[in-house]
């Protein structure tokens, strides 16, 4: 058997990736795109004027930069996005969301909401989620100092 420690960051793992899993799942009943969308449309309209600069919104969602360029270029072929060179920054880009973009996000979010409140959420009490929550941010907290 496992240590207790261990346990916890298996089934943390195997439980995040049942989850995505089965988000995917509802919003392709749906008819609509893939999670990472969401993802990122929601990065870019939780930025300032509903904009990121492609560098912040690769932090935001944890994602490698290149997996970020080729997404947003799908996002923007769509209409969902659009990018604006950033005044005396030659090489910096933002990304911004077209009323498109936060429409189809806020299609995304009905459907990705009510799986995180029935799958998740409703697991815990409001206790345990915010113990949860706290000791996700701090581990989070760690492992970005030690990259940053």
């Amino acid at each position: 058997m496992a240590a207790p420690t261990a346990d916890l960051w298996f089934s943390f793992i195997r439980a995040h990736r049942n989850l995505i899993r089965e988000i995917e799942r509802r919003l392709a009943d749906q008819g609509l795109p893939v999670y990472a969308w969401y993802d990122a449309l929601w990065g870019i309209e939780s930025g300032p004027d509903g904009c990121r600069r492609m560098h912040e919104l690769a932090d935001v969602m944890a994602i490698e930069r290149y997996n970020l360029t080729r997404l947003v270029d799908r996002l923007e072929a769509e209409g969902h996005v659009l990018r604006k060179k950033v005044a005396g920054d030659g090489r910096g880009a933002l990304a911004c969301i077209t009323d498109s973009g936060k429409a189809l996000r806020k299609r995304m979010w009905a459907v990705y909401k009510q799986a995180v409140d029935e799958l998740f959420l409703s697991q815990f009490t409001p206790e345990q989620q915010a113990l949860f929550a706290q000791a996700l941010e701090q581990s989070s907290f760690k492992a970005r100092a030690s990259f940053a």
